[in-house]
């Protein structure tokens, strides 16, 4: 679903762009307080993430599963997910999904305040809305690499 600029085939209500905003603030501030459930409770109970090297996890207990093994790895570490540029379309078969595409980049703090950067990556989501509020269906995950900008990694 990566799509090209200006590809966007009908632009979205204020009310829905700020809605999605607003969710993804959310859901980042969890996870970069290592909030693992409350992560993983902003996914449909099915709901799937493809990592950028492949690596597929389906249901919130895979995905819980899968960030507790990493937790060590963020010992004595501040992380932050920064979203930005989204391209959001609401589907007009079903008014229940929404596909958005963006770009993050992620920090990392340590103690004394060395901030470092990780690879940057585009993200396609599907959220869907669930007894009305937002959750993610699915979500890809590709890291940039040199070429087009904004396009993913070929497979």
């Amino acid at each position: 679903m990566t799509q090209a600029v200006g590809a966007v085939r009908q632009q979205v209500t204020g009310d829905l762009y700020a809605e999605v905003q607003s969710f993804y603030a959310q859901q980042m501030r969890r996870v970069d307080a290592l909030d693992i459930e409350g992560f993983a409770a902003t996914f449909t109970d099915d709901g799937e993430v493809v990592h950028a090297d492949g690596h597929k996890q389906t249901g919130r207990d895979e995905m819980v599963a899968g960030m507790r093994a990493k937790l060590p790895r963020y010992k004595d570490i501040a992380v932050r997910h920064w979203f930005g540029h989204l391209l959001i379309e609401a589907d007009a078969a079903d008014e229940d999904t929404v596909r958005v595409s963006y770009y993050t980049l992620v920090t990392q703090v340590d103690r004394e305040g060395k901030v470092s950067f990780q690879p940057t990556f585009t993200v396609e989501d599907v959220l869907v809305r669930v007894d009305g509020r937002l959750l993610t269906r699915s979500r890809v995950i590709h890291r940039d690499v040199p070429g087009l900008p904004g396009a993913p990694a070929a497979s």
